[in-house]
């Protein structure tokens, strides 16, 4: 029952950090007039204070030194914190500047990019229907890029930029807290100095658009931290399959939101392209599926037989007197 309560929180959990994600293009066009830039530096100052107010409410201050003395793990943390900011300043320029769609499919085939960079850089081999996967997705961006006129950019940056923020965690193997914070303390400094330039030059708009654009801004660190506080606690309570069906809530939502709430136009290669992509992780979760159905039966066969109960040991009745 214990289990079963923990497994149901995760789902709650999850479905909150990607729903949040999702939901999250309806929130950047609040904050015009400031640009993408602006909004990003706040986004990183603000998430700084948020994050470390939740770690100092939990007292988790152990793994600081331990990243210090590891230059190569602070290497590799500076390098999310640079991947990172290309992906937040991109999406939130891509969605304040009518491409909340193209945008989601960056993320829509973020999978399949995460694929071949462990096929490129980890020599990771794949399985027969993965190729297939990977073959329709890479159909899909020719017949996208016709569609567009061009190559979509955007999707392409979003989904490099998120998959190799994505390997870089993976090797850093920090708490999602931790690693966020870790990676809003290097980017503070040049963040904070270019508000403040901002404002020296009279181009800042904290404060001259009134007390609740300052309050919006503000809550950008919110915006940031709140999903990623879920998204560990999901991560935690349910399987990695489910959390790997639950991520595709985002782009779902955020495509509906392009084409239902934006009214972005969607001729008919577009559909075309997103029909393939969809197509590519239908086929992608399908195999995982089945991957992670056929690992759990092993384990089960592999598991040793229990032993057999033990016989009943008799127990003599005693003789009856008789009267």
């Amino acid at each position: 029952m214990k289990a079963e309560n923990e497994q149901r929180t995760g789902l709650l959990y999850g479905f909150g950090a990607y729903g949040m994600w999702g939901l999250v293009p309806l929130f950047w066009p609040l904050l015009q007039p400031s640009g993408a830039i602006e909004i990003l530096a706040h986004r990183m100052v603000w998430s700084l204070a948020v994050v470390g107010l939740a770690l100092l409410a939990l007292r988790r201050w152990g793994w600081v030194l331990e990243l210090v003395r590891q230059p190569r793990k602070l290497a590799l943390t500076a390098l999310a914190a640079a991947v990172i900011t290309v992906n937040w300043g991109l999406y939130i320029w891509s969605v304040n500047n009518g491409a909340v769609v193209e945008a989601s499919l960056g993320y829509f085939i973020n999978p399949l990019v995460t694929i071949a960079l462990g096929v490129l850089l980890l020599g990771e081999r794949l399985r027969r229907v993965q190729w297939v996967a990977v073959g329709i997705g890479v159909t899909a961006v020719l017949v996208l890029a016709v569609g567009y006129g061009r190559p979509p950019w955007i999707s392409l940056v979003l989904a490099f930029s998120f998959a190799t923020y994505g390997l870089v965690k993976k090797k850093l193997n920090m708490g999602g807290l931790e690693s966020l914070a870790a990676e809003t303390v290097i980017l503070f400094l040049p963040a904070l100095g270019y508000l403040l330039w901002l404002g020296a030059r009279g181009q800042s708009t904290f404060t001259a658009q009134g007390l609740g654009h300052s309050a919006l801004l503000a809550s950008t660190g919110l915006v940031t931290a709140v999903p990623l506080v879920f998204f560990g606690a999901a991560a935690i309570r349910v399987p990695l399959s489910t959390l790997g069906l639950l991520q595709y809530m985002a782009p779902v939502f955020q495509f509906s939101l392009g084409v239902l709430y934006f009214h972005e136009a969607m001729p008919p290669a577009r559909w075309a392209g997103f029909s393939l992509v969809w197509a590519a992780l239908s086929i992608l979760t399908w195999d995982a599926l089945r991957t992670a159905r056929r690992t759990r039966a092993l384990r089960l066969e592999a598991l040793p037989a229990p032993l057999p109960a033990p016989l009943p040991v008799p127990v003599p009745t005693p003789a009856r007197e008789s009267a």
